[in-house]
């Protein structure tokens, strides 16, 4: 009996494309790759905040394994961003980056229960300078800022807490690196709809959703990040994400253009960037030594990698930008950018080692 194909469910659409177009394989980037933004600790969520513990499984398990393909893919390093803080950030260390000097570099985090008790701006800044004398490369500040921190009285802490000074200080006097994470795509704070664009993906991901009362509004999250950028010029900072606004390229132009101790990474936007490939081209053309290269694909393999290659370095159209279907992100594919070689030199790693203390030129 032949189907009534009315009545067929949008999860159950598979559509094939039958535009016959280029298809470029880039098994290898033309420049050898720093991947800022990657995860290699032993991390879980509890309770909507992300710690790390020792019953906890390593992300990669085999390192030696992990620096081969390394070799192999022409990444010369892979920043950790889950060093955390004391025992386990020495843990990171010992694991990655006193083994295998040059190909990784580890970036400490901050233990944000801290907040609950009186006193927390201190006691953040003094694990900080801890972490910077244990041989932290960095510190990453995840979106749990903002949306889930709270002080002693139970008032959301923003990154641009003014109670954040101290900490800020440390950073800009060990010129340490700040790769901050404070917010996730827009649509994820608007109602779930027939209008919502990521409807598929926050079905699948309910804890990704914040549209609920008791978040703030993408906007409040921009703007904190925006006064956090201008408050502390001193402090070199890495927006992760595409700054955190890829569906927005003239903020971030802006942005670029107005701090320029700002910096962004590409890592797991290769789907936003590839649908905008002419202004993601015109932003990163016109700002080449500000934007940088990230994956954010772990455990990292070869696939993630030549896919960014893929978009990077081609002028492919209409590919997909995951081996999923339907992608993760939504029902559309993108088109590569085909950036020039001086820039791609920048992209893949020339940026990271000029703002990134400890990177190694490459090796000829």
């Amino acid at each position: 009996m032949e189907r009534n194909w009315d009545d067929l469910l949008l999860r159950e659409y598979r559509p094939e494309p039958t535009v016959r177009l280029a298809v470029h394989e880039v098994p290898r980037p033309s420049a050898p790759v720093v991947d800022v933004h990657n995860h290699l600790g032993r991390r879980m969520d509890v309770n909507e905040l992300v710690v790390s513990t020792d019953q906890a499984e390593w992300l990669v398990k085999d390192v030696g394994a992990l620096v081969g393909g390394m070799d192999e893919w022409d990444v010369q390093t892979i920043v950790n961003l889950d060093g955390d803080w004391s025992d386990e950030l020495d843990a990171n260390l010992d694991r990655y980056d006193r083994a295998y000097p040059g190909r990784f570099a580890t970036f400490c985090r901050l233990d944000w229960a801290e907040c609950r008790r009186p006193g927390w701006p201190d006691r953040l800044a003094k694990s900080l300078q801890d972490s910077v004398e244990r041989g932290a490369c960095g510190l990453k500040v995840w979106k749990d800022v903002g949306l889930h921190v709270r002080d002693e009285a139970g008032a959301l802490v923003l990154c641009d807490d003014e109670r954040l000074a101290p900490m800020w200080e440390v950073a800009a006097q060990a010129q340490l690196p700040v790769l901050v994470h404070i917010a996730d795509p827009p649509a994820f704070f608007e109602p779930l709809s027939e209008k919502n664009e990521r409807l598929e993906q926050l079905l699948v991901h309910p804890e990704w959703h914040f549209a609920a009362p008791g978040f703030p509004r993408f906007q409040v999250l921009i703007d904190a990040l925006e006064h956090l950028l201008a408050e502390n010029p001193g402090v070199t900072f890495i927006g992760a994400h595409v700054g955190c606004n890829a569906e927005d390229l003239g903020w971030v132009g802006r942005a670029l253009d107005t701090y320029p101790n700002f910096y962004v990474d590409i890592a797991a936007r290769v789907a936003d960037l590839g649908r905008q490939p002419r202004a993601t081209r015109r932003l990163i053309m016109s700002r080449p030594t500000r934007v940088l290269f990230g994956t954010d694909s772990f455990p990292p393999d070869h696939v993630a990698y030549a896919g960014y290659f893929r978009f990077l370095e081609t002028d492919d159209e209409y590919f997909p930008y995951s081996q999923s279907n339907p992608p993760g992100s939504g029902r559309w594919a993108i088109s590569g950018l085909y950036l020039p070689e001086d820039v791609l030199v920048d992209v893949y790693g020339g940026n990271a080692r000029r703002i990134i203390p400890g990177l190694t030129s490459p090796q000829p």
